[in-house]
């Protein structure tokens, strides 16, 4: 059985004593319906982002890697060796936005998975980078490898989430070593496009290396396409330190995408004001990108933001905020203002699967589909401000991203959806229950909830009072124990395991540039 089928048969939804039929849903390629909203004016977005080429070419930005050094100097920025500092021209800059492209596809292990990153498309990821999982069962730890394979499996068998991230670190794994194995598991337990950490020169090309033969791909094919991504974050405030500046150049020179993310907090990394936040983030951006083209001009690239901000009586970080919300929207009107596709955060702060969590990355999603944002990260499971990803806080989350994803289908109004049948059937008083256009649309006409139970209380009672929190457990594992995997080419796998086996028994590679 393919996933797709075992994905249809979940969807079923059959109502008591009826003939069951299928729902017929796809979330795989959302366009969003949502009206973008402002944080600012459009002149003072403009005075931001002039403020941030400002701050590039006066102050500069302080860049660890030589190589990177040399790329920009030749590019015509000033360097200085000793500080390390780089001031970009904005002519620098703006050459390097000018070759970012607008449209970007990251090639999934199907047709079907593919995803295009654009202005308009709108496209989910689950939380990522967590050090530690959670569940009801097992309670929170350290992150493992078996967690790791089941939020793959579990990322693979929801199609509103249409990108992985990096979801949790495999601490049990070495170092060395880490990389094949999260390669392995997203290559043979769903076939969305993987994600892949830029750790140094060795891992990134032992990586690409993994995903070229399995996708079963030339060395031409493999670098004219997307077939996997990375996040680069920078180091805020004012810096891109030697891993993140390789990712940089590394990925651009094999045609594989970067989605550039500074990490800004107010009061912490940032000014403590959402303009002066974002006139840093954007800065920070803007360098990135501009390294990243002068690798190797039209490399698919992402535009990208994470700002909020933090409690000023302990200085932690705080999401799903105000001031998280407002960043959000001033982050898509400054992408608007370059013209890239572009990412955003949701996330939470909330330590537990609670109602606290759960309104901090809503109030965050909201901020992100306001905005425009093309990409939305930690979209479902985040918790402890990115400490945890949670196994049933990422089956609620799904309960808002299925529930939006709906609303990016357009809502058919055409004569039959009117119902004038219905209406001319139904006397003044009656109910439509039974007349003849309920009967023929009530099995399939409805969203039906992942997780939530629209039993009355009494009902509720009789089935085991269960909360929304503990039916999500009851998900997750039904989604394991079904363990619905793509199809793979058999001896590709064994492939990949002989390269794995070869490399681990030399040692791996170091994560180092």
């Amino acid at each position: 059985m393919t996933g797709e089928d075992t994905r249809a048969r979940r969807r079923k939804r059959a109502p008591r004593g009826a003939e069951a039929h299928q729902r017929q849903v796809t979330y795989t390629e959302l366009r969003s319906p949502f009206p973008v909203m402002k944080a600012f004016s459009d002149d003072r977005i403009e005075a931001i982002h002039e403020a941030a080429l400002g701050l590039l070419e006066t102050a500069g930005i302080k860049v660890l890697l030589p190589e990177a050094r040399r790329i920009l100097k030749t590019a015509g920025a000033s360097v200085d060796e000793a500080s390390q500092m780089v001031r970009l021209g904005r002519e620098i800059v703006r050459a390097g936005l000018a070759t970012a492209p607008r449209r970007v596809v990251v090639k999934g292990g199907r047709p079907e998975r593919d995803v295009t990153l654009a202005p308009g498309r709108l496209v989910f990821q689950p939380g990522g980078g967590t050090p530690h999982a959670a569940d009801r069962l097992r309670g929170r730890r350290p992150g493992t490898g078996r967690d790791f394979r089941e939020l793959v499996q579990i990322t693979h068998n929801f199609d509103a989430l249409q990108m992985v991230s990096a979801l949790l670190e495999p601490q049990d794994i070495a170092p060395a070593l880490r990389h094949y194995f999260m390669i392995e598991a997203q290559l043979t337990l769903m076939d969305k496009a993987p994600f892949v950490y830029g750790r140094g020169s060795p891992q990134v090309r032992e990586s690409f290396e993994m995903i070229r033969e399995f996708r079963g791909l030339s060395d031409e094919a493999f670098v004219s396409d997307a077939w996997g991504y990375t996040v680069i974050n920078t180091n805020s405030p004012r810096q891109i330190d030697i891993p993140m500046a390789q990712g940089l150049i590394d990925f651009a020179r094999h045609g594989q995408m970067v989605i550039v993310t500074p990490f800004t907090l107010m009061g912490a990394m940032a000014p403590i004001t959402v303009a002066g936040a974002m006139t840093l983030s954007h800065a920070e951006a803007l360098a990135a990108i501009t390294l990243n083209q002068l690798a190797k001009p039209g490399a698919p690239v992402l535009y990208g933001t994470f700002t909020s901000n933090v409690d000023m009586k302990s200085g932690a970080p705080a999401f799903g905020t105000p001031e998280h919300f407002t960043a959000s929207l001033a982050a898509g009107q400054l992408a608007r203002h370059i013209g890239l596709p572009w990412r955003c955060a949701s996330g939470a702060a909330g330590a537990a699967a609670d109602a606290q969590a759960a309104n901090e990355t809503q109030f965050g999603l909201w901020g992100c589909l306001l905005s425009g944002a093309t990409v939305v990260i930690h979209a479902a499971g985040w918790l402890e401000g990115g400490l945890t990803l949670g196994y049933e806080k990422l089956i609620t989350d799904m309960e808002v991203l299925n529930m939006v994803a709906e609303l990016c289908t357009p809502t058919s109004a055409a004569e039959a959806e009117l119902a004038l049948d219905a209406l001319a059937e139904v006397p003044p008083g009656g109910h439509f229950f039974g007349c003849a256009h309920t009967m023929a649309r009530y099995q399939t006409q409805f969203y039906q909830p992942l997780v939530a139970d629209w039993s009355n209380f009494g009902r509720w009672q009789e089935t085991g009072s269960q909360t929304a929190t503990e039916r999500a457990t009851g998900v997750w594992q039904g989604i394991l124990a079904a363990d619905a995997r793509p199809e793979v080419d058999a001896a590709r796998v064994a492939d990949l395991h002989a390269y794995i086996a070869k490399r681990s028994a030399a040692g791996g590679a170091a994560p180092e540039s």
